[in-house]
C-alpha cells in the first residue's frame, strides 16, 4: 500500500471527511514522525510498533565494479520495530505463510 492508497482507505472509512484534510492530516503524522527520528527521538504506537534510528559507524567498503577499497561515512538509519498486537495480528492471518512452505 503506498500512501495515496492509504489517504483513500482512510477517506473511505470516514465519509465525513474530505480527502484533502485526510491526505494533510497522514502528511502530519508522517512529518511528526521523521521530525522526532531526526531529532534521535523514539516514536512509538502502542500497538503499532516503534521508529527509532540506530547509527552505522564509519567502514571501510568495497567499490563492487572495481574492487577498489572505498570509505563509507557514518549514517543514521532509521529502523522499525513490530509492537505485539501487530505480531499477533499478521500471525492469525497467516501472513508470509506461502513463502514459508516454498
Amino acid at each position: 500500500m503506498i500512501k495515496s492508497e492509504l489517504v483513500l482507505k482512510i477517506a473511505e472509512q470516514n465519509p465525513h471527511l474530505y480527502q484533502r484534510d485526510v491526505e494533510t492530516l497522514v502528511n502530519a503524522i508522517l512529518d511528526t514522525i521523521a521530525d522526532a527520528l531526526a531529532q534521535g527521538d523514539r516514536v512509538e504506537l502502542r500497538g503499532f510498533g516503534a521508529f527509532s534510528v540506530k547509527r552505522r559507524e564509519a567502514r571501510r567498503g568495497r567499490n563492487p565494479r572495481t574492487g577498489e577499497s572505498v570509505a563509507v561515512s557514518e549514517k543514521a538509519i532509521p529502523v522499525f520495530k513490530t509492537g505485539k498486537e501487530m505480531r499477533l495480528r499478521l500471525n492469525r492471518a497467516g501472513i508470509g505463510e506461502e513463502r514459508a512452505e516454498a
